[in-house]
């Protein structure tokens, strides 16, 4: 197999100061975070943060169409710590203000919000910036901590090991300086990719952006011939970041996006991988690909609205599809 190349990788983070991406959702999921908006507390097992881990005390606001939110319910699963931090959602729509309570999602189990604007309200009186998922809320202090998915992740990853599931390591010590260069690589031309290219009004750039975007399935298709997950055995950090695109290409970006594509069935491994991922329950309990179909369809609209969305449902066919067998259990262990 060619080696795969990519940036040149950063020393080894420590657990208390992995630098997240900002990656937000407000009620437009497409739309980045303004530096105004970002919340950056971290946890730490020790409480040198000032936020020390302890079960029970924290709390995650998420939105079931928002995939940065959805790596954080994933993470949480993965390591066992249901019973330790609380998530719940926050409804499928929105009003002027933003996300809101109710619903579907049920009302807000934490504080009694009826909007999640008043979690931000609560953090800072008058808050300047926009209301978005995830957001960390800390029970103990009464405000949100923290609204960046990246740190939000890596702390539920690395900062709750003594009530975590000990058989799971999502960002092992000895792979970071390596799984933080391929998430750069995988932010920049896959995650936001993704986004970027349902913004691009000029043809040309929305082409480019798709070629980017295709070279990279091309490079992730030759890794995973050889190896079962992106480091090989076992479930890490990135293969959370990259089912969630995957997932959305899948469901949304066909037609939405004019990605000319179902699915990335031209690309058997990959594709056999993201089934992988979803066969596995914390993949699966934090997926609804109606509520995603639908939010990228109401926001994409507002955007391209000469573009004609079915109005099909799509729920069962694309469950089905997801739950065929994805025979990757004998794919071998390469060397991460």
């Amino acid at each position: 197999m060619t080696q795969v190349r990519f940036p040149a990788q950063p020393p080894i983070v420590p657990d208390s100061a992995c630098a997240p991406e900002a990656e937000s959702c407000d009620q437009a999921p497409a739309t980045p975070a303004r530096d105004v908006e970002r919340l950056r507390g971290r946890i730490t097992a020790d409480g040198s943060s000032g936020y020390r881990a302890e079960p029970g005390r924290y709390h995650v606001y998420a939105a079931w169409g928002c995939s940065w939110s959805s790596r954080a319910a994933v993470v949480r699963t993965l390591k066992g710590l249901q019973d330790v931090v609380s998530l719940s959602y926050v409804d499928d729509s929105a009003d002027e203000l933003g996300w809101i309570f109710d619903g579907e999602s049920g009302p807000d189990p934490i504080n009694s919000f009826s909007r999640l604007r008043d979690a931000y309200e609560a953090t800072v009186p008058g808050w300047p910036g926009r209301a978005s998922v995830p957001a960390l809320w800390d029970r103990e202090s009464g405000r949100i901590i923290s609204n960046e998915s990246g740190a939000i992740s890596l702390d539920l990853s690395t900062q709750f090991d003594a009530w975590a599931d000990p058989d799971v390591d999502l960002y092992p010590r000895a792979l970071r300086s390596r799984i933080d260069a391929f998430n750069a690589w995988l932010h920049q031309d896959v995650n936001n990719a993704l986004h970027r290219v349902g913004h691009a009004a000029d043809p040309a750039e929305h082409a480019r952006i798709l070629r980017v975007l295709f070279d990279r399935f091309d490079t992730l298709e030759e890794r995973l011939r050889g190896r079962r997950y992106l480091f090989g055995p076992t479930v890490t950090e990135p293969d959370v970041r990259l089912w969630l695109s995957l997932a959305r290409l899948d469901v949304a970006y066909p037609g939405l996006l004019a990605t000319n594509t179902a699915r990335p069935e031209g690309f058997p491994a990959l594709w056999a991988y993201a089934r992988d991922l979803y066969a596995l329950p914390a993949f699966k309990e934090a997926t609804n690909f109606a509520v995603i179909r639908r939010n990228f369809a109401d926001n994409f609209d507002q955007l391209h609205p000469e573009r004609v969305v079915p109005r099909s449902s799509l729920n069962a066919w694309t469950v089905t599809e997801w739950n065929t067998p994805h025979g990757r259990e004998e794919v071998g262990a390469a060397r991460p």
